[in-house]
């Protein structure tokens, strides 16, 4: 049996103890909580012993989801002035909104739970950027190439540094000992990717966009999702370990997958899109990225503040620990049954449109009179699991004798997680007090199935063991300074852009959605981004508004 597959298939103590190498817990792991997505109710979905609805109730539009796509697109709606704007109604799974950009909070900090930045938003991006106006962190005309941003939340120096060779270096990109000729073949990657980056096609579309709705359909370009990035780079001639390791590790980052088996558009997707620029005080940056101490976890809650603020005291426009567990349409629109986890009771919504803002995975087992052709491109959407902890220092971690100091974005090369950031970086009022780093780690090594099952099975002791020893490596010290932990983890946290996820049947499936259901998940895009979420949830609240006569201005 190979090591990958012992490694998948062993139980609760053959992973504890294969991943921590046996070794004794001294001193003792520090107290804790092992939380994450509400796996129990989402598995209740699997049963079929609903009790019937006590309730029901009408409504013209029922929102699936209460992440950055569903609070998109209720935030779309209130955008239009009544009596344009339908009423509508958010339903979502969890305890609180923000599907992967929620946070959790102590008395340190509050810290992410999941996304922790936005990149300066592109032009392509034009809700993006009409949010971040309202919110006020964008002033000025959104509109323009170079907006003027609230330097309270551009990330500040230093934004990121990588532990490579025992030393911390400046940057992610392997510098520190790498031979002249890798460092040379890096700059030539990084020359193509600008390339790319600033390249149309003949209707002046860009190659590469952010929201990716808006990328060339020119072949020269899309015959790139036919292979994998691994591959693109050997049939390019980028062989240099060093650029390996850090192409693998942003596919990781961002897509919670190997670059052996991420789509090669995807891959070069990364690096070309993102063309944002932007200005604090006068001075302009063109690789700034838009953080808080809970990570995107500000935009989540700058979204609910405007619904709230634009819905009647009354409207209640909100429901959480709701779980969708039946979804049936009629001649007049849709029938949803939805179980009240707290009340242990269900209710029924007859509304004129569904958009439906969960995973997409979840329709096939509960959506009836699917269509055959739509369930079977749902089945081609295969998730990385994630696993993300906070760890709570009663001090900063010391500065190094040489090298780099602490950064915003903490990466160690040798390790098979993706470091860690520091959640009290921007607030300077904490520079020398207590802290917390918030560690993430895409179990990519892993199949899907079988990191999922890991993430179920590995007791809180196991985990713990791994993150503190990864970290030690690095800070020697850190065990001792950790007075909390705690573990979030993700069973599908985002989808995984393989080879061929751009099929363009594919994309006119789900960006058509289904009679009066509208997708408007990132789950659409293939992989998941703010910008993808954001846009697909405008996306199908402009066009439930066109249906209506109501759409007064776009934003897509």
């Amino acid at each position: 049996m190979q090591r990958r597959d012992f490694l998948a298939t062993c139980g609760i103590a053959g992973c504890a103890a294969v991943l921590t190498g046996c070794a004794p817990q001294t001193p003792s792991l520090p107290p804790g909580e092992l939380g994450g997505s509400d796996s129990g109710l989402g598995h209740r979905l699997r049963q079929t012993d609903f009790p019937p609805p006590t309730e029901t109730i009408d409504i013209p539009v029922l929102i699936v989801g209460a992440g950055v796509a569903g609070l998109s697109a209720a935030w779309r709606f209130c955008r239009e002035t009544l009596p344009a704007r339908p009423r509508f109604l958010v339903l979502e799974l969890e305890n609180k909104p923000g599907g992967n950009a929620r946070y959790g909070e102590n008395a340190i900090s509050r810290y992410p739970l999941g996304a922790h930045y936005l990149p300066l938003p592109n032009r392509e991006a034009r809700a993006v950027r009409a949010l971040l106006a309202e919110l006020g962190i964008l002033g000025g005309d959104p509109e323009t190439e170079t907006p003027e941003y609230d330097e309270r939340y551009l990330c500040h120096p230093l934004h990121e540094r990588l532990y490579r060779l025992g030393f911390w270096q400046e940057g992610i990109v392997p510098r520190l000992g790498v031979p002249l000729v890798e460092l040379a073949q890096q700059e030539r990657f990084f020359a193509r990717m600008a390339q790319w980056r600033d390249a149309r096609d003949a209707a002046s579309r860009r190659a590469f966009a952010l929201p990716m709705a808006y990328s060339s359909d020119a072949p020269e370009w899309t015959e790139l999702d036919r292979l994998s990035m691994r591959d693109w780079m050997a049939r390019e001639g980028f062989d240099a370990p060093s650029l390996h390791w850090y192409v693998n590790y942003v596919c990781r980052d961002d897509y919670g997958t190997d670059y052996r088996q991420v789509s090669a558009w995807a891959g070069i997707h990364y690096f070309a899109c993102r063309a944002g620029k932007g200005s604090a005080f006068g001075a302009k940056t063109d690789d700034g990225v838009l953080t808080a101490p809970e990570g995107n976890g500000w935009l989540v809650d700058g979204l609910h503040k405007l619904i709230t603020n634009a819905c009647l005291p009354d409207e209640g426009w909100l429901r959480t620990g709701q779980a969708v567990y039946a979804l049936r349409q009629n001649a007049v629109g849709c029938e949803v049954d939805v179980w009240n986890e707290a009340s242990q009771t269900s209710l029924r919504v007859h509304a004129g449109h569904v958009i439906w803002a969960a995973p997409l995975f979840l329709l096939p087992h509960l959506a009836s009179g699917l269509p055959d052709g739509l369930a079977e491109t749902i089945s081609t959407i295969t998730y990385a699991p994630w696993l993300v902890a906070n760890l709570t220092l009663d001090a900063p971690l010391p500065e190094p004798g040489a090298g780099a100091g602490i950064a915003w974005d903490n990466v160690l090369q040798d390790s098979r997680a993706l470091g860690y950031v520091v959640a009290t970086h921007q607030d300077i009022r904490l520079a020398s007090g207590p802290t917390v780093l918030t560690y993430y780690y895409a179990l990519s090594e892993y199949p899907p199935a079988a990191a999922r099952q890991m993430l179920l099975d590995m007791p809180y002791e196991g985990w713990a063991e791994i993150i503190l020893k990864d970290l030690s490596h690095a800070h020697g010290a850190l065990r001792n300074r950790v007075t909390h932990l705690d573990i979030f983890r993700y069973g599908h946290a985002m989808a995984r852009p393989l080879p061929g996820f751009r099929d363009e049947m594919r994309r006119m499936r789900l960006t058509a959605g289904w009679g009066k259901v509208r997708f408007a998940h990132a789950d659409v895009s293939g992989f998941s981004l703010f910008e993808e979420a954001n846009y697909h949830g405008v996306r199908v609240a402009e066009e439930i508004l066109a249906a209506h006569g109501h759409l007064r201005t776009r934003l897509i």
